[in-house]
């Protein structure tokens, strides 16, 4: 099974065993089972709150959103990865938005509970983005144009539509960005001088050269 598959589940799960103990859209809630608060997080030491809240969601409309994109692109990239590659950039896009959207709030001093997969997310569109570039332009389905135009779309609807942690997602798309620079190198394929030539041919003894008139 693809690691993408198994990181849906997972958030499938994590968000109805919290849905099923209480409420998902409340921030007290959210704030109390592990997601992102910087006083807790700095105060309290509690840094593994950067995991755990990657894991979950505000909502069925917000997990549906991240897994819709997530089910996508993550298989793209894990195809392009591999499945270690690709589960370790996701974990590391995850918390690398985590640490992004903590850090703000802590320098604006305007705190906030934050939770959310959209940090992965992006990590996955960044690193895809990076692939694109090495591949001048295209790749499978996907295209510089169009990656551009949804990174852009993404941004603007978090600015325009309020209650949405566009630092995380700036944090995510670096950080995959990034990795995929260090984990990615295009597939060129290798030509074996040690075959026969497909124009040479041997005639009692001697080679005799065959030009190709194409």
């Amino acid at each position: 099974m693809k690691v993408t598959f198994v990181l849906i589940i997972i958030n499938v799960i994590v968000y109805l065993a919290l849905e099923i103990l209480g409420d998902t859209e409340s921030a007290k809630y959210m704030m109390d089972v592990g997601a992102i608060y910087p006083p807790y997080i700095v105060e309290k030491g509690q840094y593994w709150r950067l995991f755990t809240a990657t894991f979950m969601h505000f909502g069925l409309p917000h997990l549906m959103n991240n897994m819709v994109i997530l089910g996508s692109a993550g298989q793209i990239l894990e195809n392009a990865l591999g499945k270690w590659k690709f589960l370790v950039l996701y974990l590391c896009a995850g918390i690398g938005g985590s640490a992004m959207s903590c850090g703000q709030m802590l320098a604006s001093g305007d705190y906030g509970v934050a939770a959310g997969a959209s940090g992965a997310v992006f990590g996955i569109i960044g690193a895809l983005v990076w692939i694109v570039i090495v591949h001048k332009g295209r790749y499978e389905s996907l295209t510089g144009k169009g990656l551009t135009i949804m990174i852009v779309l993404c941004l603007y609807y978090g600015v325009t539509a309020g209650n949405v942690d566009n630092w995380g997602h700036i944090g995510g798309l670096i950080m995959g960005f990034l990795i995929c620079i260090i984990f990615y190198r295009r597939n060129i394929k290798k030509i074996d001088f040690t075959e026969q030539n497909l124009y040479t041919y041997t005639y009692d003894n001697n080679t005799c050269e065959v030009e190709d008139e194409n």
